[in-house]
C-alpha cells in the first residue's frame, strides 16, 4: 500500500496540542506562521510519500549489507537521502548560527513523523543525527560546534550515539571502552579511543560524506560506574582545519546485526582503535559524559515515541485499504446475503476504529509533548518540567501501542497478514524494536516513578492530573482516571517502597499516558466542533468518543496492578520461579 500523509490530522495536532500559534508569537519562533507551518507539513508529507515510501519494501527485502568492510544500501536510498538533504528538511529546527532554520522542535517532529511512516528503518538515519546535533549544541566547545554542526545540521554528515557494549546493556556504567590522553604529535590534546560498541544504529554507511560518532568511554583513573564516563566525538573521517575531510579514522564496522525488522537500518558492531590510532575529542567535562549523552537520549526518546505514531499510521492505512477491498461473507443479520467488504463486519469495524483512535491519540500526545519542549526552550520552566514527565509516557506507551496497532493490522489481513507479500507483517516486525531501544519501556516507567515522581516535590506530575480532571468534569471515566492517577502518584511518593513503585510502574505509566492522551483528544474534538479542520468534522468526534468510552475504561482497570506492590513477585524464589 502507498503512504498518504495524514496532513489534516497532523496540522490539527500541531495547532491544538502543540499550540504552534502561541509559539509563533515569540521572537525566536516568529517564522512559524500559519502559512509556513502548512507549507512544511504539506511539503514533507509529499516528499515522504514520493521519495521514501517506495523504498520501504525493498529496504525490508534486501536490507543493508556489509561487503568488504563497506555498508551498502539497496538502490534508491542514496538518491533519496541526497534529495532530503538538498531540500533542507534536516535543518528545520537546527541552530540558525550553524545553518539551521531555527523553527520549533514541533515541526522537526513532523518531518520525522512523515519520514518514519513512509520508511521506518530509513528514518533512523536523520533521527540519530538530530540527537547528535542536540548534544553538541548543548555540550560541545565553540570550536567543536563550528567544525561539526554546519554539516550535521544540513544532513551532509550524519551522527550516531555509542553507548552499549557486549557486557553493558542498559547498565551503561559497566562499559569498558577507554580514552587515553595524547600528549604530543599532531593530535596532542586529543584522546586515543579503544573499544567495541554494539547495536549502533546507522553506525556505518555511504549515504553521508562523514559520520560523527558520539562515543562513551573511560579515561585513566576514572571512578567506577556511571560517574566515571566521558563523552567523545569521533569522526569517521578526520576533519581538517578548513572543514575538508582528511584520512579515515581508525574505526570500522565489524558486522551487521541480523534483526527481526528494520532491515534497511544498518545496526553495527563498531570497533574503535584496532590499530591504536582512533582519535577523538572530549565533549564537555571529564567524567560528565553520561549527562551530556542524556541530552541526546532525551531528544531521541521523544522521536522514538513518535515511531509508535509512524508505524500506527502506516499499519492503519494499509489495514483500511485491505478491509475496503477484501470481499468476504454477508453482513450478519442482513437480508441481503451477498458478500461484502470485510470492513462492514462489526468486529473488523471495531479493530479499524481502535487502530485509528489509538494512532490519532498517539499523535496528540506526541505534539503536546513537543509543544512543551518548545515552551521550555523559550524559558517556561513549568512547561520544561511538564515535558520531563511526559517523555517517559510518550516513549513507553506510544511504542507499546504502535506494536499493538501493527498487530491488529496483521489480524485484519487474516492469513494474508501472516505472509510477507502484503507487507502487513513488516510493520509488526519493524515496530517491535521501539519498546526496547533508547531505554527499554521498563526503564521509562522506572524513571517516571522515581526521578520524575519527585520533580517539584511531586507537583510536576500531580498538577498534570489536576489539569486533566479540571477539563474532564463532563467525562466521568476520564475524570475518575485522572483522580486514580493522582492518588497512585501520592501513594507511590508517600507510602510505597521502592520495590512497590517499580512493580507498579508499567501499569501506572500506561494509565497516565492514556489519561493525558484522552485529554488532548478532547482538545482536538472541541477545536473541530468550533470549526477547526473541517475535513475532520465527521471522524474526529467519533475517534475521540471511542478513546474516551473504550480505551480510558481499560486504563482504569490497571489500578489494581499499579498498586499491588512487589510481594507477590518475590513469593517464589528464583529456582521455584524458573523451575530449576
Amino acid at each position: 500500500m502507498p503512504y498518504t500523509a495524514p496532513t489534516q490530522d497532523q496540522l490539527l495536532a500541531i495547532k491544538v496540542n502543540a499550540g504552534i500559534g502561541e509559539l509563533a508569537q515569540h521572537e525566536r519562533f516568529a517564522a512559524a506562521e500559519a502559512d509556513m507551518v502548512e507549507a512544511i507539513v504539506g511539503g514533507i508529507g509529499e516528499f515522504a510519500a514520493g521519495e521514501w515510501a517506495p523504498l520501504n519494501r525493498i529496504g525490508d527485502l534486501e536490507g543493508a549489507k556489509l561487503e568488504n568492510g563497506v555498508v551498502r544500501l539497496p538502490d534508491g536510498f542514496e538518491a533519496a537521502y541526497k534529495a532530503y538533504v538538498e531540500q533542507g528538511w534536516n535543518a528545520i529546527a537546527g541552530p540558525v548560527d550553524h545553518g539551521g532554520q531555527g523553527l520549533p522542535f514541533t515541526l522537526a517532529c513532523n518531518v520525522l513523523e512523515n519520514l518514519g511512516a513512509a520508511n521506518f528503518a530509513f528514518n533512523l538515519l536523520p533521527m540519530l543525527s538530530v540527537g547528535a546535533i542536540e548534544a553538541l549544541e548543548h555540550h560541545g566547545s565553540d570550536a567543536q560546534k563550528a567544525m561539526y554542526l554546519p554539516d550535521l545540521v544540513s544532513g551532509k554528515w550524519s551522527g550516531t550515539m555509542n553507548l552499549t557494549e557486549p557486557q553493558a546493556g542498559s547498565d551503561v556504567g559497566a562499559l569498558r571502552a577507554t580514552a587515553t590522553p595524547i600528549g604530543e604529535g599532531e593530535h596532542a590534546g586529543k584522546w586515543s579511543i579503544k573499544g567495541q560498541k554494539i547495536y549502533i544504529t546507522w553506525g556505518d554507511h555511504e549515504l553521508a560524506e562523514n559520520i560523527i560518532h558520539l562515543v562513551l568511554a573511560r579515561t585513566p583513573g576514572a571512578p567506577e560506574g556511571s560517574r566515571g564516563i566521558s563523552l567523545f566525538v569521533v569522526p569517521k573521517y578526520h576533519v581538517n582545519a578548513d572543514g575538508s575531510l582528511g584520512a579515515r579514522n581508525d574505526l570500522r564496522p565489524v558486522s551487521l546485526e541480523h534483526k527481526l525488522g528494520i532491515n534497511a537500518s544498518p545496526t553495527c558492531v563498531m570497533s574503535y582503535g584496532d590499530n591504536d590510532e582512533c582519535i577523538g575529542e572530549m565533549v564537555g567535562d571529564e567524567n560528565r559524559g553520561l549527562a551530556a549523552m542524556f541530552t541526546m537520549m532525551n531528544n531521541a526518546r521523544i522521536n522514538v515515541g513518535a515511531q509508535g505514531v509512524q508505524v500506527g499510521e502506516r499499519a492503519t492505512q494499509q489495514a483500511m485499504g485491505y478491509a475496503r477491498e477484501r470481499i468476504q461473507s454477508a453482513r450478519a443479520g442482513s437480508p441481503d446475503k451477498s458478500p461484502v467488504a470485510i470492513l462492514e463486519h462489526p468486529d473488523v469495524r471495531r479493530m479499524l476504529l481502535r487502530m485509528k483512535a489509538l494512532t490519532e491519540g498517539m499523535r496528540a500526545l506526541l505534539y503536546y509533548t513537543a509543544g512543551q519542549v518548545d515552551r521550555g526552550t523559550l524559558g517556561d520552566e513549568a512547561a520544561k518540567m511538564r515535558a520531563e514527565v511526559l517523555v517517559p509516557m510518550l516513549k513507553a506507551w506510544a511504542t507499546d501501542t504502535g506494536v499493538d496497532v501493527a498487530s491488529i493490522g496483521v489480524q485484519i489481513h487474516g492469513g494474508m497478514g501472516f505472509v510477507e507479500e502484503t507487507g502487513a507483517a513488516q510493520h509488526y516486525r519493524d515496530a517491535r524494536i521501539a519498546p526496547i531501544y533508547e531505554g527499554t519501556n521498563g526503564i521509562q516507567a522506572a524513571d517516571l516513578v522515581t526521578r520524575k515522581l519527585g520533580l517539584a516535590d511531586g507537583e510536576a506530575l500531580i498538577s498534570l492530573f489536576e489539569d486533566i480532571a479540571r477539563d474532564a468534569a463532563d467525562e466521568p471515566a476520564l475524570f475518575a482516571l485522572a483522580g486514580d492517577c493522582a492518588a497512585i502518584a501520592r501513594w507511590m511518593r508517600e507510602d510505597a517502597s521502592l520495590d512497590d513503585r517499580l512493580a507498579g510502574s508499567v501499569p501506572f505509566t500506561e494509565m497516565a499516558a492514556i489519561a493525558v492522551t484522552a485529554w488532548q483528544l478532547m482538545q482536538q474534538a472541541s477545536a473541530v466542533e468550533s470549526g477547526e479542520a473541517p475535513a475532520l468534522a465527521k471522524s474526529k468526534p467519533v475517534t475521540t468518543r471511542y478513546f474516551l468510552d473504550h480505551i480510558v475504561p481499560e486504563a482504569a482497570g490497571l489500578k489494581a496492578a499499579a498498586t499491588a506492590g512487589a510481594d507477590l513477585l518475590y513469593t517464589l524464589d528464583a529456582d521455584a520461579l524458573t523451575g530449576t
